[in-house]
């Protein structure tokens, strides 16, 4: 389940480091293909607002098998497109029916013991943040050895392989409910408006998010200018400093299986906060943006870790719809932050795309604060307790 997430995913960030040969082919400008980049995080968020619930409702390996079987379709045009429309119009379906990769995390977490779901559900999220990463090293020696399209074929190769394996081994559940499908999208909103951990999560994660969409859709332009002058297969191989980042956020889990979730989110987006002191010396630095890159995705994963694993303990049942609108708001935040990148590098450059990147995760930080005071101010006199969805020890 880890792979699958992590190929799935790839498919909408192959892209990034091919911004420059992608503007290149279609006599587009660096903004039209940023637009292109920021519609595909908007379809994605419309698949997690839209089609994850159905993991509630129907059986999810025959659901999740159908979804990739478009991607691959997707991918075969993206190849072959034309034009830029062709290609944002291919891609922002592909995006649509990557959240597959959302219906099998909560899946995961169903089948996890009690007391290791945070370990599941860490070790499945960082396959998807790995292939996210993975994606730009792929296409980046791809795109320098066949071409920016073979990429978009190996894709669909691979997600192909991914949907054969997953219909060979995933268990067959039953649907968790029976209700028809507006019933199942209002009953969303419901969990919204009854589950207020459910609505500060999704702000911490919107804000940590956001910054990942600012970073990673303008550094690729960032590298391949002055003063790096970085190639597609360079650029590819420096998103390595953020796999190790990614990697090292798998203790988050354990920490939340532990009890101390919110903590953790406290600290990870700190974290992801400071990275950006980093990112500003990184503009005439390789040095100081490779050690920027481990700390923020360090930062980002684990707040993504620990709010999905705080999530997922308020309704057992309705896991697909928790993770429907977390995840919404989620790549809502990402897509926010990609498009104001894409706008901002154009006018102000690598600096300023630094400062409003640095805002988002400042702003959850904050909201952090606010929480945890109305937390300390909640807590019983004597002793201890832990609150259902993770609240502080």
């Amino acid at each position: 389940m880890a792979l699958t997430t992590g190929v799935l995913i790839a498919n909408n960030y192959y892209a990034q480091p091919l911004e420059a040969a992608i503007a290149e082919a279609f006599h587009a400008s660096s903004s039209a293909v940023g637009a292109v980049l920021m519609l595909i995080q908007l379809a994605y968020a419309l698949g997690l607002a839209t089609l994850v619930p159905l993991g509630d409702l129907m059986e999810r390996r025959r659901l999740t098998v159908l979804m990739l079987s478009v991607v691959v379709l997707g991918q075969v045009v993206v190849a072959v497109a034309p034009t830029l429309g062709v290609l944002a119009a291919a891609a922002a379906l592909v995006a649509l029916t990557t959240v597959a990769a959302q219906v099998l995390v909560p899946f995961a977490a169903h089948l996890a013991p009690p007391d290791q779901q945070g370990k599941v559900i860490s070790t499945v999220m960082s396959g998807l943040l790995v292939g996210v990463l993975l994606s730009r090293v792929v296409a980046g020696l791809v795109s320098e050895v066949a071409g920016w399209r073979a990429v978009f074929v190996l894709g669909a190769l691979l997600t192909a392989v991914a949907g054969v394996a997953l219909w060979r081994t995933l268990p067959v559940l039953s649907p968790a409910v029976r209700m028809s499908y507006p019933a199942l999208l209002r009953s969303v909103l419901v969990l919204v408006r009854e589950e207020p951990v459910l609505r500060w999560r999704m702000a911490y994660s919107a804000s940590s998010y956001a910054a990942f969409g600012a970073v990673w859709t303008s550094i690729g332009f960032l590298l391949a200018g002055p003063p790096f002058a970085l190639s597609d297969a360079q650029i590819g191989l420096f998103s390595l400093f953020g796999v190790a980042g990614a990697v090292g956020a798998q203790f988050a889990g354990r920490l939340a299986d532990r009890g101390w979730a919110h903590a953790a989110v406290g600290a990870f987006l700190a974290l992801t906060a400071l990275s950006f002191v980093g990112f500003g010396l990184g503009a005439t630095s390789l040095v100081a943006l490779a050690v920027a890159l481990i700390v923020f995705d360090l930062g980002v994963q684990g707040v993504h870790i620990s709010n999905q694993t705080i999530v997922y303990a308020l309704r057992p049942e309705a896991r697909s719809r928790l993770n429907s609108a977390y995840m919404t708001v989620y790549f809502l935040g990402g897509a926010t932050g990609s498009g104001l990148s894409a706008l901002l590098y154009a006018s102000y450059g690598w600096l300023g795309v630094c400062a409003v990147g640095a805002g988002f995760p400042t702003a959850g930080l904050l909201l952090w604060l606010v929480d945890s005071t109305r937390r300390r101010s909640r807590r019983p006199a004597r002793g201890g307790t832990v609150r259902r969805g993770g609240g502080v020890r």
